[in-house]
């Protein structure tokens, strides 16, 4: 695995400025959910070793967990090719999605056959 250093101002960001985030259990390797980080949350999250967002709906910073308990560890970040998306790779405490499901992505769609 290669090994970079990147800056804030060296990501690529959408059109709100900010960078796409893949949330990845670190042992069984699921994915838990997706969200933003803007510059601020990205630097929360490399000082403190919690994950932080910014949310969208809220306008504001936030800490994975901080009302739930349910705090994601960073143990890994990686960026993809594009230097535009990343993945994290957590450990999580409980559920991650809102909803009390291990997992955001718990529905399967069902494709239609035309």
């Amino acid at each position: 695995m290669e090994e970079v250093s990147l800056t804030w101002e060296m990501l690529k960001k959408n059109s709100d400025g900010m960078v796409p985030v893949v949330v990845q259990d670190y042992e069984s390797g699921d994915v838990l959910m997706a969200a933003y980080m803007n510059k601020d949350a990205y630097e929360q999250t490399l000082k403190t070793g919690t994950m932080t967002y910014w949310s969208r709906s809220r306008q504001k910073l936030w800490v994975k967990g901080e009302t739930s308990g349910h705090f994601q560890h960073v143990r890994e970040l990686r960026i993809d090719c594009d230097e535009d998306t990343i993945l994290a790779r957590v450990e999580q405490t409980g559920a991650a999605c809102h909803t009390g499901h291990r997992s955001c992505f718990y529905r399967r769609l069902k494709p239609e056959i035309q």
